[in-house]
C-alpha cells in the first residue's frame, strides 16, 4: 500500500522574523488554508489516510506537530534528535514502514512545499505508482518544468521516455544549481527539470540501496530498527541517530544509482524557500506590490510587504525591498539580498540577542 511520509525538519530561516526556531515556516498559514504541513498531509489524504500517514520531526516540534496534525498516530511522528539531512530521514521512515507493511510503497514529500491544483498533484502520484508496479526497482522523481532560469534549485538532465509509463523519463544526470547562464541554457534546452525533493518508491527498494551506497548510515538505521514498537524506540532513537552521517537521498542514493527516472509533474509547484514567494503566489496591486496586512505607500513600487496583526506599515520611495513586520521584530531588505538573511540570523546570535530567533 502506499504510505505518505512527510519531512517536516525544516528551520524555515528564510522566513524569519515570521518563521522562529520554536515556530518554523512549515507550521504557519502563509499561503492558503492552514499551515503548510497540514496542506501537505491534506493533498495526500486522497492517497494514503492518517493511519498511512508518517511525520519525521525534530525534537522541538514534535508537539506542535502533533497539535496540527491530531489525526495522524503518535507513533508515526518520528522524531529526529538532531537534524542529518534527508538520507537518515527517510531511510528511517521506510524501515519504520516496512516494520507495519513489508510492501510498504513510499511518497516522500517536504512539509513546506506549495502544490495546486491538488487533483494534479493526486493523479501524478496514482502515475508513479503504477510505475513502480512495472518497474518495481525504480525510485521515482517528481521534475518540475521551470518557467524562469531560476539559480536556487538543482536540476535533473532527463533522457528517453520509459517504455509504457506516461511523460516519465530516465535520469541522464543531475546538475548542481546553476548560475544565471547555466540555468537560462537549461531552460533553453528543453530537457531539463528542477528537482522538486518529492520522490516515489517501494521502502524495501530504498533501504537496498541505501544497504549498497551508504553501509555506515545503515548499520546505525539498523541498530535503531531492532527496537521498533519496543519500550524503548524513543530512547533508542534519541541515543543512536546522531550517530548517523549527515547526508542527502540526492548525494547518498540518486546520484549512484541507474535506477531512477523522473516523472514530468503536471501541478503548479513553489518551494516557498524566501519571502518573494509571496509575490509568486498572491496578486500583486497596481504598483507592483505585494501586500499581507495593512501598508499605505507612496512612490512604492514592485516591494513584498507583510505585517501582523492590526500594525500599519507604510513606505516612501521604496523599490524593490522586501518588508516584514512582527510584534518583536522588522525585517527590511533589498529583494535580491533575501540570501543573507542566514547571514543576519548569525548576527543577531553573535550580539546575544537569541530571544529573536
Amino acid at each position: 500500500m502506499l504510505h505518505t511520509v512527510v519531512m517536516a525538519g525544516g528551520s524555515g530561516t528564510r522566513f524569519w522574523p515570521v518563521s522562529r526556531k520554536d515556530l518554523p515556516k512549515q507550521f504557519l498559514s502563509l499561503f492558503g488554508a492552514g499551515s503548510l504541513i497540514q496542506q501537505a498531509v491534506g493533498r495526500c489524504r486522497t492517497l494514503a489516510s492518517d493511519d498511512r500517514t508518517w511525520i519525521v520531526t525534530g525534537a522541538a516540534h514534535a508537539v506542535e506537530t502533533g497539535r496540527q496534525l491530531p489525526g495522524v498516530p503518535a507513533s508515526h511522528i518520528l522524531v529526529e534528535p538532531c537534524g542529518r539531512n534527508t538520507a537518515p530521514c527517510i531511510g528511517l521512515a521506510a524501515l519504520c514502514l516496512l516494520a507495519e507493511d513489508p510492501d510498504a510503497v513510499m511518497l516522500v514529500t517536504p512539509a513546506d512545499h506549495v502544490i495546486q491544483p491538488e487533483t494534479e498533484f493526486v493523479a501524478a502520484v496514482e502515475r508513479a505508482v503504477a510505475t513502480l508496479d512495472r518497474n518495481p526497482e525504480k525510485l521515482c522523481l517528481f521534475g518540475i518544468v521551470p518557467d524562469r532560469p531560476a539559480t536556487g534549485y538543482g536540476y535533473i538532465e532527463r533522457g528517453e521516455p520509459l517504455p509504457g509509463a506516461n511523460r516519465v523519463f530516465d535520469v541522464v544526470r543531475f546538475r548542481e544549481k546553476p548560475n544565471l547562464e547555466t540555468a537560462q541554457d537549461f531552460l533553453e534546452a528543453g530537457n531539463f527539470l528542477w528537482n522538486s525533493g518529492i520522490f516515489v518508491w517501494r521502502a524495501d527498494t530504498i533501504v537496498r540501496e541505501l544497504e549498497r551506497t551508504q553501509p555506515e548510515l545503515i548499520r546505525v538505521l539498523n541498530r535503531i530498527s531492532e527496537h521498533i514498537g519496543d519500550a524503548d524506540f524513543a530512547e533508542t532513537l534519541e541515543r543512536e541517530f546522531p550517530d548517523c552521517p549527515s547526508i542527502s537521498i540526492d548525494y547518498a542514493v540518486l546520484e549512484h544509482s541507474r535506477d531512477v527516472c523522473v516523472l514530468e509533474a503536471p501541478f503548479g509547484w513553489d518551494d516557498v524557500g524566501s519571502w518573494s514567494a509571496l509575490a509568486r503566489l498572491h496578486p500583486r496591486d497596481e504598483h507592483g506590490n505585494t501586500v499581507l496586512g495593512q501598508h499605505v505607500g507612496i512612490e512604492t513600487e514592485n516591494c513584498t510587504i507583510f505585517s501582523s496583526g492590526s500594525h500599519l506599515v507604510t513606505t516612501i520611495g521604496l523599490h524593490d525591498c522586501v518588508v516584514v513586520h512582527t510584534d518583536n521584530a522588522t525585517l527590511v531588505a533589498k529583494l535580491d539580498d533575501e540570501a543573507q538573511v542566514k547571514e543576519l540570523l548569525k548576527a543577531i546570535e553573535a550580539a546575544g540577542l537569541e530571544e529573536f530567533l
